[in-house]
C-alpha cells in the first residue's frame, strides 16, 4: 500500500476541490503528512483518510469548521455526541424557517393565480372577519413612489423585508373618500398572517361588508374606480363606514406588462 498521496490524488480519492484542502491546512485542520521543503507539493498519508472521512461527514452536516475544529482539539465521544445534538438542534430551527419560507411562497401564488384570473372592474360585496395590520399613519400623495414609505414602517415596526411580500397596502381616509378627494393615502400598512412572526403591536382592520373592486391598474389609477365604487354605494343607499384598502397584486416588480397589472379597492359600508 502506498505511503503518501498528492494533494490532487487525495482532491480525487474523496471528490473534494484542492482549495478546500489547502485551505485545511491554512487553517490548520488538516494539515499534510509532508511537505516538499522544495517544491512546496503537499503529500498527505493514508492514515489521514480517516479524519478527512470525518470532516466530511461533519460538513455534509452542515457543521461549522469552527466547531470541527473543536472536535479535534479535543477529541471525545461526549464532545461529538454534544456536537451532533447542538446541531440537531440548528437543523430543526432551519427546518422551520423553510417551512415558514414554504407557507409564504404558496399563499404569494395562490394571490398571483387568482390576481390572474379576476373579472376586472365588476363591483362585488365582500365579508371579511377582522383583519390584523401594521400601520403607518402618513400623508401620501398618490403620484409619489410608495417605496420611501414602505421603508419607514418596515423600520418602525422592526420587519423584515422578506415577511411583506405581496401585502402591502395604502388607505384612503374615508373623508376623502367622501368629498371625492383622491390625492393622497392617510396610511400604509402590511397585513399580518398567521405564519408571520411579528414583533410589532398589530391594529385590528374592522370585520364587516365591504364592496370592491379590482382593475388594471396601480394606485395611480384608482380615481376613476373610488367614483365607480361610490356611486354604487349610494345607488343601494349604502353609508361608507371607515378607510378604505387598496392592494396591488401585481405590478411592475412582477411583470413588464402593464396589461397584466391588478389592483383591488376596498371600501367599508353599512347597510341603512
Amino acid at each position: 500500500m502506498r505511503d503518501l498521496f498528492t494533494i490532487g490524488e487525495m482532491a480525487k480519492l474523496f471528490n473534494i476541490n484542492i482549495r478546500t484542502l489547502r485551505y485545511y491546512d491554512i487553517i490548520g485542520l488538516l494539515k499534510p503528512e509532508y511537505t516538499d521543503s522544495k517544491t512546496n507539493y503537499r503529500y498527505y498519508g493514508s492514515k489521514q483518510f480517516e479524519k478527512l472521512n470525518t470532516i466530511r461527514y461533519l460538513r455534509a452536516l452542515d457543521m461549522p469548521i469552527e466547531k470541527i475544529s473543536e472536535f479535534f482539539g479535543h477529541k471525545d465521544v461526549n464532545v461529538m455526541i454534544n456536537l451532533l445534538k447542538s446541531q440537531k438542534n440548528i437543523i430543526e430551527e432551519k427546518k422551520k424557517e423553510l417551512d415558514l419560507i414554504e407557507r409564504k411562497i404558496n399563499n404569494r401564488i395562490k394571490q398571483i393565480e387568482e390576481a390572474s384570473s379576476w373579472n376586472l372592474e365588476e363591483i362585488n360585496i365582500k365579508s371579511f372577519a377582522e383583519r390584523k395590520a401594521v400601520v403607518l399613519k402618513s400623508e401620501i400623495p398618490i403620484n409619489d413612489d410608495l417605496e420611501y414609505s414602505i421603508r419607514k414602517l418596515e423600520r418602525n415596526h422592526n420587519l423584515s423585508s422578506s415577511v411583506f411580500l405581496g401585502k402591502i397596502g395604502v388607505r384612503l381616509s374615508c373623508d376623502n373618500i367622501k368629498n371625492s378627494n383622491y390625492n393622497s393615502f392617510s396610511s400604509i400598512f402590511m397585513l399580518i398572517e398567521d405564519e408571520d412572526l411579528c414583533q410589532s403591536p398589530a391594529s385590528s382592520i374592522n370585520s364587516g361588508e365591504y364592496a370592491l373592486i379590482r382593475f388594471c391598474g396601480t394606485h395611480k389609477d384608482a380615481p376613476p374606480y373610488y367614483k365607480k365604487l361610490v356611486d354604487y354605494l349610494d345607488e343601494n343607499s349604502f353609508q361608507i363606514n371607515g378607510d378604505s384598502l387598496e392592494i396591488t397584486y401585481i405590478d411592475s416588480g412582477l411583470t413588464d406588462y402593464k396589461n397584466d397589472y391588478v389592483t383591488e379597492i376596498e371600501i367599508p359600508f353599512k347597510r341603512a
